[in-house]
């Protein structure tokens, strides 16, 4: 008894090892936008061992073979901007619209920590299998690190709290689930950054909020964003900031900033602009469609996507509709007139975030996936694909949006020597896909195999029913 169980130990740690060979694929090249045809790809140990014409690599009899003839082998994606603090649901922002007389904050911040792992799965399903999160708390760094091995959810970048020039009054007084350390000098700055560093970041973000006349207040508070960065660099942290006037953006990347997590969308960007970033090799982030995520649910107009009713979490999903069912009737009538009133300006935003992105995109900026997912209606996992969709109607082809979620979402952090895209000694995350990747989008979700941290995964057993 004792050797049939020692056999078969042996026998599951010989599996867990032996190499797999990806055979007469056609690879996609991300770096310079081409297929690699009748390709194999061989894996070991989590990492990409080679990859070669298969006339020149030779299969050995016991590896674990994947016939890849007529399918395309990309690199897995990257959402390069969600928060798991916040749930996609209609009570994840109390900031936004106070209903914690109904649902009381406490509770949500908890049903995200028990559902952490549905969120992550989910990702992992669309195909997704690095997320980056700027801006967390402390209780998510260290669960997020109890998912490192497991090959059923994706990589996960973090930071923890966001350093902000302001605090909403919803979020005080949460110890390790508060989001947000306020800063009012530049000592509080280095502070924050060093609380961090006990929990292990990935990096630091900063929430670069003007209030009042955003020229004045941007200026006011540039000295704690340096501080910030200053300090965070010194530990060889890379920085995010939200900024999504052009003001905050502009200082925050004087100020030595490697990654703005948004568009500009007060005004249409300058050329000096884009040279500022270029200069500084500055990945932006366009993040298209989570302010109109948000006036939909206000106008309880939001109408699930099919990828919504795949992907999504349902509970987190269903709960938008939640704002017609409330008593406060009131409430929910003077955010449907928030709306109304704001449809011009929402609007304008919006086109200045479309022609802003064809413009940097035009001027060779590197721009990174992301979709703010967790902000309310803006799901987790399934909001990917309208993000990508809404970057091509601004004007990306489908091969640049490709290296958006990809290479350059490995860019943010500085990692795209680690993952990012199909070479040798690269982390082995992989879509085996039955469509071309760079002809279009909805080929992107034609998944035949997911190749995680190493292991094969079928898209079909990801999401627990």
């Amino acid at each position: 008894m004792k050797k049939s169980i020692l056999l078969l130990l042996i026998t599951c740690s010989l599996l867990s090892h032996a190499q797999i060979f990806i055979i007469h694929t056609n690879v996609v090249d991300v770096i310079n936008l081409k297929i690699n045809s009748d390709e194999t790809v061989v894996v070991a140990d989590g990492k990409i061992k080679d990859v070669g014409k298969s006339n020149s690599i030779k299969v050995p009899a016991q590896a674990t073979v994947i016939d890849g003839s007529g399918k395309y082998l990309t690199p897995g994606f990257v959402d390069a901007h969600v928060h798991f603090f916040q749930s996609g649901g209609l009570y994840a922002r109390p900031d936004a619209i106070d209903l914690r007389k109904y649902h009381p904050y406490v509770e949500e911040i908890t049903w995200v920590h028990q559902h952490f792992e549905d969120l992550l799965r989910r990702y992992l399903a669309a195909g997704i299998t690095t997320v980056i999160d700027p801006g967390s708390t402390a209780n998510f760094l260290l669960q997020r690190d109890s998912f490192k091995t497991k090959t059923y959810v994706p990589d996960i970048y973090m930071t923890g709290p966001l350093l902000t020039t302001y605090e909403p009054p919803a979020f005080k007084n949460l110890g390790n689930d508060e989001p947000f350390y306020f800063m009012q000098t530049a000592a509080d700055a280095v502070k924050y950054v060093d609380k961090e560093l006990q929990y292990k970041p990935d990096f630091i973000k900063i929430w670069y909020i003007v209030l009042g006349n955003a020229d004045s207040s941007a200026h006011a508070s540039s000295h704690l964003v340096k501080a910030v960065i200053d300090e965070a660099h010194k530990h060889n942290l890379k920085v995010a900031v939200h900024a999504t006037e052009r003001i905050t953006a502009q200082l925050a990347v004087e100020d030595g900033a490697d990654y703005l997590v948004h568009s500009v969308d007060d005004e249409v960007i300058s050329n000096d602009f884009i040279a500022l970033l270029k200069q500084h090799h500055v990945v932006l982030c366009p993040t298209l469609q989570v302010l109109d995520n948000y006036m939909k649910v206000f106008a309880q107009q939001y109408n699930p996507s099919e990828a919504d009713n795949r992907l999504a979490n349902p509970e987190a999903l269903h709960s938008l509709s939640d704002l017609e069912h409330i008593t406060d009737t009131a409430l929910a009538n003077t955010y449907k007139t928030i709306v109304k009133a704001r449809a011009k300006v929402i609007a304008a935003k919006d086109s200045n975030m479309a022609i802003n992105l064809k413009k940097l995109v035009d001027a060779g900026v590197t721009i990174a996936t992301g979709t703010d997912a967790g902000n309310i209606g803006t799901q987790h996992a399934s909001s990917f694909l309208e993000e990508i969709q809404l970057m091509q109607n601004a004007g990306m082809t489908v091969p640049e949006i490709l290296q958006a979620s990809t290479i350059n979402g490995a860019k943010t952090l500085g990692k795209e020597n680690l993952f990012g895209s199909i070479e040798k000694g690269k982390r082995a995350n992989m879509l085996l896909l039955n469509a071309n990747p760079l002809e279009s989008l909805d080929s992107w979700q034609q998944i035949n195999l997911i190749i995680n941290k190493g292991t094969v995964v079928q898209p079909g057993t990801i999401i627990q029913q």
